[in-house]
């Protein structure tokens, strides 16, 4: 079995879109650290070695469409940049539903002390929504999983999955309110 240590990256990715698993192997070792570090420099420290790790999903799964008209370090740390952008989005997807939950238990527990008997109700609120939108709400917040891993465990385009995230985060604001 021929050993890849000596290839450039170049190199190495033609021989990944060849199938050569091992020449894969040979690219994460050589720049899982440099991508760790780089999610770090990003302000990401607790997931930067799931970010790479991810980097790594997206670099396989887009081997294919490397060209090797610029530096394959470009290539890489565009990779990476999309998915430190897609974490930073579902972070800030998940802490706008927090807020949301949060300043519903205030409003409910300023209403039992005020003696008014209404609480608003998360269930009851998520039972509000059609199947479809309850769904990419649960497999998002409730799972955190990204829209393109929602798209294809429902079977359905990215787009449609943003566009039932928005009038789910809509329909509920409109039952917890």
């Amino acid at each position: 079995m021929p050993t890849f240590d000596d290839f450039s990256d170049t190199d190495l990715m033609r021989q990944v879109q060849r199938g050569r698993l091992s020449a894969f192997e040979t690219l994460v070792r050589r720049h899982q650290r440099p991508l760790v570090n780089f999610f770090r420099g990003m302000g990401v420290y607790n997931d930067a070695e799931d970010m790479a790790q991810d980097t790594f999903v997206r670099l396989f799964k887009y081997r294919r469409r490397y060209r090797p008209t610029a530096k394959f370090s470009t290539f890489l740390y565009l990779l990476a940049r999309q998915v430190w952008i897609d974490a930073l989005r579902s972070r800030k997807r998940r802490e706008a539903f927090e807020k949301e939950l949060a300043e519903a238990k205030r409003r409910d527990d300023d209403a039992l002390r005020s003696g008014t008997e209404r609480k608003p109700d998360v269930e009851l609120a998520l039972r509000a929504l059609s199947p479809a939108m309850r769904d990419v709400v649960l497999l998002s917040i409730g799972q955190g999983l990204k829209y393109e891993e929602i798209s294809r465990v429902l079977k359905i385009p990215v787009g449609t999955v943003k566009s039932r995230m928005f009038q789910a985060m809509n329909r509920l604001r409109q039952e917890l309110r």
